[in-house]
């Protein structure tokens, strides 16, 4: 469950017309914070991120799931329940088991991916992907 400060600072950004990746961010940025609290652990930056992008698109962020072909479908598949979900606006009660077994098993994972130098590598890798990305079409 997302913290009310980033949920409002996500709500912020909706009303200042900024996008859906800018309201995203702010549960990105708790997730990694999250980690470096020692909260729990990720295996890598990526899944970090993935995580802030879930709990962003089941609050109600207008982040629709990645197009096919550019992550894995399984992948696709949660991002589009996580979006519907998040747009259905009934709020149900999360499993305790589950979230327990969830967060036992994030508890287990390292806090290096949240590192400044893990961070950097991901954003340089995603940009580098980018360029590859824009120089075939």
């Amino acid at each position: 469950m997302p913290e009310k400060k980033t949920i409002q600072r996500a709500r912020e950004d909706a009303r200042q017309g900024k996008g859906p990746g800018t309201q995203a961010g702010e549960f990105v940025r708790e997730e990694i914070e999250h980690i470096r609290e020692g909260k729990h652990g990720a295996r890598s930056s990526r899944q970090a991120i993935a995580i802030g992008l879930s709990k962003a698109r089941r609050a109600g962020v207008k982040l629709p799931a990645p197009k096919r072909g550019k992550v894995s479908e399984r992948v696709r598949t949660k991002a589009e329940r996580d979006y519907a979900k998040g747009q259905s606006g009934r709020t149900a009660k999360p499993s305790s088991r589950r979230s327990r077994a969830t967060e036992a098993a994030l508890k287990r994972e390292g806090h290096q991916a949240a590192s400044h130098g893990a961070l950097s590598s991901h954003s340089k890798q995603a940009a580098k992907a980018r360029r590859k990305r824009s120089s075939v079409s």
